[in-house]
């Protein structure tokens, strides 16, 4: 089937990553700047060239961004609910929580967005911007509070949710997007045309980071704290997300590109994260690993099962 076909072609960019990073044949530092012009130049170009000239009055924002955003809510609410009972019975105490935490709400895009691209072309491209454009603000806002509440001493502040937000690319890129859009008619060619270009170099770019991220040395004994992100992110979210697109009238396209954003595992940027503000990077970094090698397995099952005929 082509839908199998593409997936199968970013998983092999993904593994074409990790393996160029597991034999050293690009040295370990290069990929950390690799990594940053993906994250800071390649990517929020790819957003804002998409944005800027989406169809924006077709597209299902509020629809689709509700089924995102109570998708990644339910899941959020229900592990903070059940935070004494995981320390209770499971031994996951608050670094480790944290890294549960953000390993089963959030994504990653760049996987999203090669996944969209690649089944429904510039559609799928927008689509995915949208979802960026929903749930990364609210994604931040989470994992930093998380963070600071359980796995720092500190007290959560504003500024720290403020700094957490201002400082991430794909939120800016998305607003930026939106701006130009309405003028995208004035703007010549030859002045948006390397935005463009640009743009198109993340695709691949994302993915080869994605594969690089992974750490295959490290796969652990699998204990509580992996199954539990594992579950929820691959399994539990994309469920969740078929079921509240039923109950918005998310359908076709949308829904599909829907169903992506939540079945793709993790971020990168959790382990960043973990790192700076005190969570258990290493449980996070393992996690990541382990969801993205099972993501070659949910995806194409979730996919067949709610998407192709």
């Amino acid at each position: 089937m082509p839908a199998l076909s593409n997936l199968l072609t970013v998983f092999l960019i993904i593994a074409i990553g990790a393996f160029l990073k597991s034999t050293n044949i690009i040295r370990r530092d290069t990929w950390d700047g690799f990594e940053r012009v993906t994250y800071l130049i390649l990517f929020p170009a790819m957003i804002i060239s998409t944005m800027a000239s989406a169809d924006l009055a077709s597209t299902p924002f509020l629809s689709m961004g509700a089924t995102l955003v109570a998708s990644l809510l339910t899941i959020a609410v229900l592990l903070l609910l059940l935070r004494s009972a995981l320390e209770k019975y499971f031994d996951i105490d608050g670094a480790s929580f944290s890294s549960v935490f953000q390993g089963s709400i959030r994504w990653n895009s760049f996987v999203a967005f090669a996944l969209a691209t690649s089944f429904h072309g510039r559609d799928g491209a927008t689509l995915c911007a949208v979802a960026i454009a929903a749930m990364i603000p609210l994604l931040n806002f989470l994992s930093v509070g998380v963070l600071t509440r359980y796995a720092q001493e500190q007290k959560t502040t504003w500024t720290i949710y403020g700094q957490a937000v201002l400082k991430n690319p794909f939120i800016w890129s998305c607003v930026f997007g939106l701006l130009l859009n309405p003028l995208i008619k004035f703007i010549p060619t030859a002045v948006f045309s390397p935005l463009t270009l640009i743009g198109q170099a993340s695709l691949a770019a994302g993915l080869l980071a994605a594969g690089a991220g992974l750490e295959l040395r490290r796969i652990p004994r699998i204990t509580s704290g992996h199954l539990i992100p594992l579950f929820a992110k691959l399994i539990a979210m994309p469920l969740l997300a078929v079921l509240f697109a039923s109950a918005f009238l998310v359908d076709g396209t949308a829904l599909s590109v829907t169903i992506l954003a939540m079945a793709v595992p993790t971020a990168s940027a959790s382990y960043i994260l973990a790192r700076q503000l005190g969570g258990n990077a290493t449980l996070m970094a393992e996690i990541l690993t382990l969801q993205t090698l099972c993501a070659m397995i949910t995806i194409p099952l979730l996919y067949s099962a709610f998407i192709i005929p």
